[in-house]
């Protein structure tokens, strides 16, 4: 079951793609939960890259600066990019923390799984839930799934940016949730997966 209409994701990927010959940048956001995955598709696009990619990125898109959320949008059609840069985005993490640990895959540098998990704890309890916040918490369970979340590690990296307390808005929302049919979990399998986050969790 796809979370968001397949014309949009078809399109998003596909700005992805040309993102990627484009300039080089650091993907985070529902994209990189997806490669790692291989469950939900996502509708944007978010990616870190330096300042000075920023020109090379106005050559194509209209970039915008969004002082209130410390970030750059840039849009084409339906599809919305939301650029962060060092030393000026903080999305729970500093960006340029996030930089010093990348993965890469299919050729894409994408944050490392464990830093996801956290920036997609915190990203939850911004979100609450509303219909983003759900889509957080699917790609936290699928990140979950795929057996290589360290969990020591995400509370250790949570600690260290003063996140720990985003843990309980997970368990509370874990626990409001009987099944995730996105993923194809229905209630006997979900208790089980629950079950194995909230132990994690501790």
């Amino acid at each position: 079951m796809d979370y968001y209409n397949d014309l949009i994701t078809k399109k998003s990927w596909e700005e992805l793609l040309s993102l990627k010959k484009l300039t080089d940048f650091m993907l985070i956001g529902g994209w990189a939960v997806y490669l790692y995955t291989k469950s939900l598709k996502s509708k944007d696009v978010d990616i870190i890259v330096n300042f000075d990619k920023l020109a090379i990125l106005r050559e194509k898109y209209e970039v915008t600066r969004n002082e209130k959320l410390k970030k750059y949008e840039a849009r084409k059609d339906v599809v919305q990019i939301d650029v962060y840069c060092p030393y000026y985005s903080n999305i729970g993490i500093p960006v340029e923390d996030l930089l010093k640990h990348v993965e890469n895959i299919e050729g894409f540098s994408i944050v490392n799984i464990n830093y996801l998990m956290a920036l997609k704890i915190y990203t939850l309890a911004q979100r609450g839930r509303r219909p983003k916040g759900r889509k957080d918490l699917i790609d936290i369970i699928s990140l979950f799934l795929t057996n290589r979340i360290d969990f020591v590690l995400v509370k250790k990296i949570l600690k260290t940016y003063k996140l720990e307390n985003h843990l309980q808005n997970l368990v509370v929302f874990l626990k409001e949730n009987f099944e995730i049919l996105e993923l194809g979990l229905n209630r006997h399998q979900f208790a089980k997966v629950k079950k194995d986050i909230l132990g994690k969790i501790g």
